[in-house]
């Protein structure tokens, strides 16, 4: 086990077998400079922002609706603010999760403390896969954005053993990205894996609004009070 320096945080982060440093998965940070409403360059978490992508998925046309609440809940001895995600498919409602983040009030880093999740099929629940909780069964809080990105860094964002191990890489920090809601440069471009599954995807964050385009799906609206 080695410690580096990253996003201003202390991150213990253990080495592979061939020696390079693998996802941080541990972040030494005090719960109580952690707050629930706050900013930084690829991230907002302020109550009423939403952001609308849209595309195809499966060949069928989707829609994400991304909405920061004015709801908080406390999971693991942390106030959290609740980011509600919508995913519609050909019209129907496929998923709906409420996210819990945390930002840091020194470094601006954004940590993920878990979600519930409610799957719909035909307008009704069928299941609740990918639900987690930082501080139940094991599960601990990961990164879901760096206040200072690096190219490069490598972190986990879900640790919540057999259920979510999400997990990104840092691959560039300017990139050029035009949508139906404009276009926009020096942007945050990650790539995406699991530790459960395999497959990666890439997912763009351009300054000062966030996710602009994830797995297809491209920002076509976005502000506060939006909804």
């Amino acid at each position: 086990m080695v410690f580096i320096l990253t996003s201003g945080l202390l991150c213990a982060t253990a080495l592979s077998a061939g020696g390079k440093d693998a996802f941080t998965d541990t972040f030494a940070v005090d719960k109580a400079d952690l707050a629930s409403v706050g900013t930084n360059r690829f991230f907002v978490l302020v109550p009423g922002f939403q952001a609308v992508l849209e595309g195809k998925e499966g060949g069928k046309p989707a829609v994400l609706t991304i909405t920061v609440l004015p709801e908080t809940k406390r999971v693991d001895e942390v106030e959290t603010r609740v980011v509600e995600e919508r995913e519609m498919v050909n019209g129907q409602l496929v998923e709906v999760s409420r996210n819990y983040f945390a930002i840091s009030r020194r470094t601006s880093d954004v940590f993920y403390f878990g979600e519930e999740v409610d799957i719909y099929r035909d307008g009704k629940v069928t299941g609740h896969e990918g639900a987690w909780q930082s501080g139940v069964g094991g599960a601990r809080f990961g990164l879901i954005m760096p206040g200072t990105p690096r190219r490069g860094a490598r972190y986990y964002q879900e640790i919540a053993p057999l259920v979510a191990m999400d997990r990104a890489e840092v691959v560039s920090l300017s990139e050029k990205f035009t949508t139906p809601a404009g276009r926009f440069a020096n942007c945050l471009k990650t790539k995406e894996t699991s530790a459960l599954e395999s497959g990666r995807e890439h997912k763009l964050y351009a300054p000062g609004i966030g996710l602009i385009y994830d797995g297809g799906l491209k920002l076509t609206k976005y502000g506060q009070g939006n909804q």
